[in-house]
């Protein structure tokens, strides 16, 4: 017979999303258990942070132990197409807020921060995994299964899944459906980085695209090792197709010049991963006593790195929308959670849209060069993750009105 706890909320996934919202609704004075299938550390990508996630870590207490790492500061990003450069520094985006953040090798970044919210006294369970949910009662009831086998029926008055890649309660309660993007594929590992170039051209994040539709990211870290994927369309991995991941990323590094001439003889930390048809989405974002937080409700593509960006935005909402909740208040979640997430969604779509139709990259590059440093500005702080300010018009309406009158200028100037 399964043993039973009583919790007041569940939190499945101990990633950023599940770590901040457990750090608020501990901290909330709520009971709070979180259980993870994995056992920490684990290797997993989304490396390269946006200033937005600072105000998220500081909202929920997390920031000053993350200070204590010495992670690689992150103050913008590099851009490299036909050996041309185009920068975009932090500290001169158009919204208020942080100007830089980190870049962190997500398996010790993701254990700093569960590990820090366990000392709190959060109740962590690593290598448990959710087999059964019941949602139909004024109650949730959520099976676990540990290591050992034995089983745990956990009784609570909210669940947070924000289980990431998972995609827990999707699965279980048939909430997946196809995503509207594309499909499209990544391949990845780490490298030891010898011939890393001295000062901020070593430091700084450098996407370099390599094909209108492929692109390839080059993410140092501060302890020397260096994260290299592709990402893009699935034809083009197709071409260099292997059993050994290792292997194909290899010899895709090789047929291109930027990456090659750096980490032709440099060793591979960890085998080559690939991920196919990365992007997801959801009937719906929540239900009856749960909601869906992070990449379990929608991960669209990596290419300005949003993933940790809605995944403490939207685990840190859904914190504060259940701990009101459970203090009797009524809760819009469509209002409230859902429509106010869909804003930040649908202004990186339409952003990752237009970089694989080539519209972005040249806009990009026509900012770059541009006199109007208004126009680079405002694209700077969508790339810093503040796509909830709607006083930018490259973020009023998505962005399409903006993107699309600059693309028209762009093409007149070409």
């Amino acid at each position: 017979m399964a043993k039973k706890e009583q919790v007041d909320v569940l939190v499945i996934g101990a990633g950023p999303s599940g770590s901040v919202s457990s750090a608020f609704l501990h901290r909330s004075g709520f009971k709070v258990k979180v259980v993870e299938k994995e056992r920490f550390p684990r290797f997993v990508i989304g490396e390269s942070l946006l200033p937005r996630c600072m105000d998220n870590f500081e909202a929920v207490g997390l920031l000053d132990v993350l200070k204590k790492q010495n992670y690689q500061i992150k103050v913008g990003a590099r851009f490299v197409r036909d050996g041309k450069d185009c920068w975009f520094d932090f500290e001169d985006h158009y919204s208020k807020g942080w100007t830089w953040t980190w870049q962190v090798p997500r398996g010790h970044f993701d254990k700093v921060l569960i590990d820090e919210v366990a000392s709190w006294g959060v109740d962590v369970a690593f290598e448990t995994a959710v087999t059964a949910v019941d949602t139909s009662g004024e109650r949730q009831l959520t099976t676990v299964r540990h290591a050992d086998g034995g089983e745990t029926l956990i009784e609570s008055k909210f669940v947070i899944d924000a289980s990431g890649y998972g995609r827990v309660l999707p699965r279980l309660l048939q909430l997946d459906q196809p995503s509207v993007m594309p499909p499209r594929s990544s391949i990845f590992s780490h490298f030891t980085d010898h011939r890393r170039p001295e000062g901020i051209l070593g430091e700084r994040i450098t996407l370099v695209i390599h094909r209108k539709d492929v692109w390839l990211w080059i993410i140092p870290f501060s302890n020397g090792i260096t994260s290299v994927g592709f990402a893009g369309n699935p034809d083009y991995f197709a071409m260099y197709d292997n059993d050994d991941k290792s292997k194909q990323l290899l010899d895709m590094m090789n047929d291109v010049p930027f990456v090659r001439e750096r980490f032709h003889d440099q060793e591979m930390v960890v085998p080559g991963m690939m991920l196919k048809t990365y992007s997801a989405s959801v009937k719906s974002f929540f239900g009856p006593g749960y909601v869906l937080a992070g990449n379990s409700s929608e991960f669209i593509d990596p290419v300005f790195s949003s993933g940790v960006t809605f995944a403490t935005e939207s685990g840190v909402l859904a914190a504060k929308l259940a701990k009101r909740q459970l203090n009797g208040e009524e809760v819009d979640w469509q209002t409230e959670y859902v429509m106010y997430m869909h804003q930040g969604i649908e202004t990186f779509r339409a952003y990752i849209n237009r970089w694989y139709e080539g519209d972005l990259q040249d806009i990009f590059f026509f900012s770059h060069d541009s006199a109007n440093s208004e126009i680079k500005r405002q694209i700077c702080s969508v790339l810093a993750g503040y796509v909830w300010d709607t006083s930018n018009p490259f973020v009023r309406d998505y962005g399409e009105r903006a993107l699309g009158s600059l693309s028209k200028l762009v093409k007149i100037y070409e």
